[in-house]
């Protein structure tokens, strides 16, 4: 690492709710950050759609006003970045003009469900039916991924039609998006994505690491609007004319998820789980794929740089998790800010027998149900707002413990790391991870130790290692030696009697059960 001079590196972290520029020093501190929110447009029931154009503003804006913070604070910014890294919500999916740079339509988010009937199409037309295209790229057919929603923009909009048939269309996920503008748009813009991003389209072979040409056939997708695929550290392109910060490379690019494994220095054997909108749990499985026989999926976990061995990872993917306590605060009011849930939640010692399946919009991993829909069962006269918000809690753990399951059940002893003690330790990152009950809540239902680190943004951290990685600023040595930063961490341990745990678990499974089969409620 070079001595002596101030290196910064820049790390963009665009998410499902808001966007954050954060600059880090050579010590991977924090000298600088702004977070935006953006909207969430819900056109119809189980649709989730974001503006692009707005997306890019509130980059333009982050990056402005952490700039403008980190040198108030009397550090040389302009002279000192080095590059800057890019993280970004997944399978979110748009199209866009090649020659105006306009959207041809709203970008459709991962959790967006409109394209069940895409799904059972195909899986009624494909010989492999919902599993078809595993064996390729790990992934079962469901709306969560980005092919599907390709798919619904190509038969739904006529303005992507049309620019397809013309040669004027460009296909990408929020990463794909912001580079091309970032680099210059239409003077220049490069089409690119990075692998992880890429493993979660149905499109990209896990194997090859790139376009697998018998899915594009299956799936009548040309591959001439799709990007270029590079790893996730090297130097992709410099940002253009326009922005706040100008000539500086982009050297780092991961999905959310991937990054945030990075920022947590998971080796093989190792886990991490991220609560933010929804939750994620990843289990990398070094440089072998595993195929899951209990719902999960197989995917990328990080490749740092081209010449860099592939880590794969199990993963699973819960699709609502924090969003249930925006959904307690914005649609219930029964809290007035998130932070709220936590002393709400302390006001009783237990849910008093309610327990709350957030199925919004389905269920991901490992029930795989997308015609399943939220249900609160148990109430009785007792039963208080506060059980409520409790019950909501668990609800985030449960379905965590429930991935964590599957996971040791495929990867078995010899794929798990365990401690000095034996114990199999749960990485923990995210906003709602500040929720001290809620992580106690998590210890308690895995019946395992939960550590959380001192600083709980390692989804933006992963993402300026990458590109610090790419320009020499760090080693992969140094980033994973980073696990160091376990002595600085907390660690929940298990209170909860294993008796109590197994018949909570088994009621949780009674009140999933009777998620199934509600999607055609009539309204």
């Amino acid at each position: 690492m070079p001595k002596g001079e101030d290196f910064f590196i820049g790390s963009l972290d665009q998410g499902t709710t808001s966007t954050r520029f954060i600059i880090y020093d050579r010590h991977a501190r924090s000298i600088g950050s702004h977070q935006v929110e953006f909207t969430q447009f819900y056109p119809e029931a189980g649709w989730v759609e974001h503006d692009p154009v707005e997306i890019l503003e509130s980059v333009r804006a982050c990056m402005a006003k952490a700039v403008d913070k980190a040198t108030a604070d009397g550090h040389n910014v302009d002279d000192g970045l080095k590059a800057i890294g890019l993280t970004n919500q997944r399978e979110t999916t748009l199209l866009w003009s090649k020659s105006t740079g306009s959207p041809l339509y709203n970008a459709i988010v991962w959790m967006d469900v409109r394209t069940s009937s895409v799904c059972r199409n195909l899986e009624k037309e494909l010989s492999g039916g919902r599993t078809h295209f595993i064996e390729t790229c790990g992934l079962p057919i469901s709306t969560y991924f980005s092919a599907m929603k390709l798919i619904w923009l190509m038969e739904n909009v006529d303005a992507v039609k049309e620019a397809v048939k013309a040669g004027d269309a460009l296909f990408g996920t929020i990463d794909t998006w912001l580079i091309w503008n970032l680099t210059g748009g239409v003077n220049g813009g490069l089409h690119v994505t990075d692998v992880s991003n890429a493993s979660r389209t149905m499109l990209m072979n896990l194997k090859t690491l790139d376009w697998d040409k018998p899915t594009l056939e299956a799936l009548n997708i040309p591959a001439e609007i799709l990007p270029r695929i590079v790893s996730n550290s090297e130097v992709i392109g410099n940002i253009g004319k326009g922005w706040p910060v100008t000539g500086i490379p982009i050297s780092g690019c991961l999905g959310d998820q991937h990054a945030a494994m990075v920022g947590q220095a998971c080796r093989k054997g190792e886990a991490k789980s991220t609560y933010g909108t929804g939750a994620f749990i990843l289990l990398n499985t070094g440089e072998e794929i595993i195929q899951s026989k209990h719902g999960l999926l197989s995917t990328l976990a990080f490749k740092l740089g081209p010449q860099a061995p592939t880590n794969y990872a199990l993963e699973g993917s819960i699709a609502i998790a924090g969003a249930a306590v925006q959904w307690l605060r914005d649609s219930l009011g029964i809290i007035a800010s998130a932070s709220e849930i936590e002393n709400l939640a302390l006001q009783v010692e237990s849910t008093g027998g309610v327990y709350f399946v957030p199925a919004f919009n389905g269920l991901f991993a490992p029930w795989w149900r997308d015609d399943a829909r939220g249900v609160c069962i148990g109430i009785t006269r007792f039963t208080t707002k506060a059980h409520i918000a409790r019950a909501v809690l668990e609800s985030m753990c449960f379905q965590v413990k429930d991935v964590l399951d599957s996971m040791h059940k495929d990867a078995g002893e010899k794929g798990e790391v365990k401690s000095e003690q034996g114990e199999f330790l749960l990485r923990v990152d995210g906003g709602a991870t500040v929720n001290n009950l809620l992580m106690q809540i998590q210890a308690d239902l895995l019946g395992t130790p939960v550590v959380r680190p001192a600083d709980i943004e390692t989804t933006a951290l992963g993402a300026a290692y990458a590109a610090g990685l790419a320009v020499g600023v760090w080693t992969e040595e140094e980033i994973f030696a980073s696990g160091e930063r376990v002595k600085t961490s907390t660690t929940f341990r298990p209170k909860l009697e294993e008796q109590l745990r197994e018949k909570k678990v088994n009621s949780w499974c009674k009140a999933v059960e009777r998620t199934f089969d509600l999607a055609d409620l009539s309204i």
